[in-house]
């Protein structure tokens, strides 16, 4: 009996068979610093979505880049953020397709010249987001309160 009681009181201790807890705080502050770490990335524009996940210490990158340095970028910005033990990159590298492009060219031009969404192109960092895959279209879209 004895003996189950110390190991009960080591795992406790340990933190074994709790999940991670993280304060609302410490959580809102990661949040803030992952999402500037990712709209601050070198090559990321209206052509890359990428969103994330804060569960305790891990960080969960997920969407759509096109271009691989994005992905592998926006790991290694996160890993370095304090507080944060474990990244898991779920991010999609899109194909290269010279279609694709072009129709990301037109869709830009179509979406960020249209009187009424033209002052959309003014930020750095769009709140529209395209996406295009194999012809398909996505469009994710943010409050400025993500970007901030």
């Amino acid at each position: 009996m004895t003996k189950i009681v110390v190991l009960a009181t080591v795992a406790a201790m340990l933190g074994f068979g709790q999940s991670e807890r993280v304060s609302d705080k410490a959580r809102q502050r990661l949040e803030r610093e992952v999402r500037h770490e990712i709209v601050t990335l070198p090559f990321f524009d209206v052509f890359d979505n990428i969103a994330f996940r804060v569960d305790g210490y891990t960080v969960t990158l997920l969407g759509q880049v096109t271009m691989p340095n994005i992905k592998s970028d926006a790991e290694r910005a996160v890993k370095g953020i304090e507080g944060v033990e474990r990244v898991d990159n779920q991010i999609e590298v899109l194909p290269l397709s010279p279609n694709d492009d072009r129709l990301r060219r037109a869709l830009f031009r179509a979406i960020y010249g249209f009187e009424g969404l033209e002052r959309y192109a003014l930020p750095a960092i769009k709140p529209i987001r395209i996406i295009v895959k194999s012809g398909r279209v996505s469009l994710e879209g943010r409050g400025r309160q993500h970007y901030g």
